[in-house]
């Protein structure tokens, strides 16, 4: 039997809408079964500690599970590997932080572009550091710190968490823009830096604000400025960067990728309910105590997000000579 053209072509664009609304209903009904959030860190780090509220928002919210996977290794490349190679289906999602960003250029090979082969979902939180110095320094600002290390090229240590770590690359540039010579000591871990950096062992760091807080408070460091362009809203006292060196901006983030080709439904889903939870006045909350601000973004601004810190920390890690430990 002929068909007319015109039934023809009716046909012919019903079919071609049929994979559209397939998708469509298919996101409508995402998630049916739980779903991994794969962190490549170890349980109580940062970018495990700020997944975990956004996961319990979503399992309450979306009527799955969505369960904390913690695959540790290579500053988060194992877990990162573990996504890309995942069925883009939304039920694999990987839980992001500047870390993906500063891996880019730390690491020579790896077996994944991460701009290319992670599709950014949404933002979560930023997270500012805080320059910190032990109580013997004699500097309470940071042009007088900057003048006592230039009296004393050398003989300022400067501790972070390890190589091509946020503390590390945020005191390298530091020490770009006012041309101090610190000398870096390098930790496995916030903690131990932390440990030294009370002890007078190191001098001065620039960790993330959660990891320094009690001890500011506690007086047993002492904050000499935010490492983010505008202050904290919970540490007014405390002022930024930028009001000493115009430019300097400096800050981690988290937030939620997935494989490439995950659909634009379920990217879209996702996206509007992780931004319902960071506008929840108890998730506020508890991000405020932390000492962290929401990061509320579109997809696609996120993206930007990354693309232009994997660029800006890839200067500095190239200009430092930074390599993985």
């Amino acid at each position: 039997m002929k068909l007319p053209r015109r039934n023809f072509l009716h046909l012919a664009a019903g079919a071609a809408a049929l994979p559209a609304v397939l998708r469509f209903a298919w996101a409508q009904a995402y998630p049916t079964r739980p779903v991994r959030v794969i962190v490549g860190f170890p349980a109580g780090g940062g970018v495990d500690i700020n997944a975990r509220p956004i996961s319990q928002w979503l399992s309450e919210r979306l009527g799955q599970q969505f369960i904390v996977e913690n695959r540790p290794g290579a500053a988060s490349n194992i877990a990162t590997e573990v996504v890309v190679r995942a069925s883009p289906d939304g039920y694999t999602l990987l839980a992001v932080s500047v870390a993906n960003a500063l891996n880019a250029t730390l690491y020579e090979k790896l077996n994944f572009n991460f701009i290319r082969d992670i599709v950014p979902v949404a933002g979560t939180m930023r997270v500012p550091g805080i320059m910190v110095v032990n109580p013997s320094v004699p500097a309470n600002t940071v042009p007088e710190f900057i003048a006592y290390a230039k009296a004393n090229p050398g003989k300022v240590n400067m501790a972070s968490g390890g190589n091509g770590t946020t503390g590390h690359v945020f005191g390298e540039l530091f020490k770009f823009m006012t041309g101090v010579n610190l000398v870096h000591v390098p930790y496995r871990g916030g903690a131990p830096a932390l440990t030294d950096m009370l002890g007078g062992q190191v001098q001065v760091y620039f960790g993330p604000a959660p990891e320094s807080l009690e001890h500011i408070r506690a007086g047993k460091l002492r904050a000499l400025a935010v490492t983010t362009a505008t202050g904290l809203e919970g540490l007014p006292d405390i002022p930024s960067m930028a009001k000493f060196l115009p430019g300097y901006d400096a800050s981690g983030w988290y937030g939620i990728g997935a494989p490439k080709g995950t659909s634009v439904e379920i990217i879209e889903k996702l996206n509007h309910e992780i931004n319902a939870a960071l506008a929840d006045p108890k998730i506020k909350a508890r991000i405020a105590e932390m000492g962290e601000t929401a990061l509320s973004t579109s997809a696609a601004d996120f993206g930007k997000l990354i693309a232009e810190e994997t660029e800006k920390w890839g200067k500095v890690i190239r200009a430092a000579n930074i390599k993985a430990e």
